[in-house]
């Protein structure tokens, strides 16, 4: 009973356990743990040494929460007023060490973490956030409050997101970033300010898409973020000329529903540096060529 790292139920002489947490079967418990009042944790569950899970929380089965973590800490937000908020992580799902995660206000009642997520060393996700299945957070992402992180994103190290963000299924986010803006869904963004810097076609191919709905979510991003047209007339073109499919009804309904806007794309940066669609100067300031031309 007192080794945290045996096949079997075990927790550890020094860990505190409150009386009405419900622990399921299997579940390992480290040295120096807290578990916290009406706690909930699923089968096959393992937490190292040192991890504090505060009252609110409620963890699926066979995940893996290394030391140092904080899972339901109260929300870091002056409007708290203690109201009774959880927060909710799938199964298989991974927290590396100091990872913060915090409980949800009354604006949302909950935080999300989804099923088979890898959340990695000092990451921290805020009151409201939602994230869905198969996300990956690299080491030091942090997310402010309201944040919604759609299904197998994945956001690279040192990644901040501002509050009430939107960040698509299938896209990623590289290292450095700063998300003001929502990404829509399949595709990559970087730069700064945050940019579309193609599909995530890589991404897409191990997940299962076929060439042919990677080359049509191409075409649909070529009319958005390519073509210089305005955003309303690039969407207008992707109903009349891009035959109808999942994925075109996700990027649009996205981007339509997308009411703080959408990161910018290849033409508005470019216009911004002084080039125009065909790599003319368009006489204004020039301040990152090299950036653009590299990636056209």
């Amino acid at each position: 009973m007192n080794n945290y790292l045996s096949d079997f139920e075990s927790v550890a002489n020094n860990a505190y356990i409150h009386p009405t947490a419900k622990i399921g079967k299997s579940v390992q418990i480290g040295p120096f743990c807290y578990i916290g009042k009406g706690v909930v944790i699923g089968d096959g569950t393992w937490i190292g040494p040192n991890v504090t899970v505060f009252e609110g929380a409620r963890i699926g089965q066979h995940c893996k929460i290394f030391p140092g973590a904080v899972i339901a800490g109260i929300p870091q937000d002056l409007k708290f007023k203690g109201e009774a908020t959880t927060v909710e992580i799938g199964d298989y799902t991974t927290i590396r060490e100091y990872v913060t995660v915090n409980r949800g206000t009354a604006y949302n009642w909950k935080t999300v973490v989804g099923s088979h997520c890898l959340l990695m060393a000092y990451v921290h996700v805020a009151h409201d956030c939602v994230l869905g299945d198969h996300v990956v957070l690299a080491n030091n992402v942090n997310l402010a409050g309201h944040v919604v992180i759609d299904d197998y994103a994945i956001l690279e190290g040192l990644v901040a997101v501002q509050q009430f963000i939107r960040i698509g299924m299938h896209s990623f986010v590289a290292g450095g970033s700063l998300v003001r803006k929502n990404v829509p869904p399949y595709v990559k963004a970087a730069r700064e300010p945050l940019s579309y810097i193609g599909i995530n076609a890589i991404g897409l191919k191990r997940r299962g898409f076929s060439e042919q709905t990677i080359r049509q979510i191409h075409d649909i991003y070529r009319q958005i973020f390519v073509s210089g047209q305005m955003l309303s007339k690039a969407l207008q073109t992707v109903e009349d000329k891009i035959s109808d499919s999942k994925e075109r009804t996700n990027i649009l309904e996205f981007i339509r529903n997308s009411s703080k806007g959408i990161m910018k794309g290849y033409y508005t940066l470019a216009s911004a540096n002084g080039h125009n669609n065909n790599g003319q100067s368009n006489g204004l300031p020039n301040n990152n060529i090299h950036t653009i031309k590299q990636h056209r």
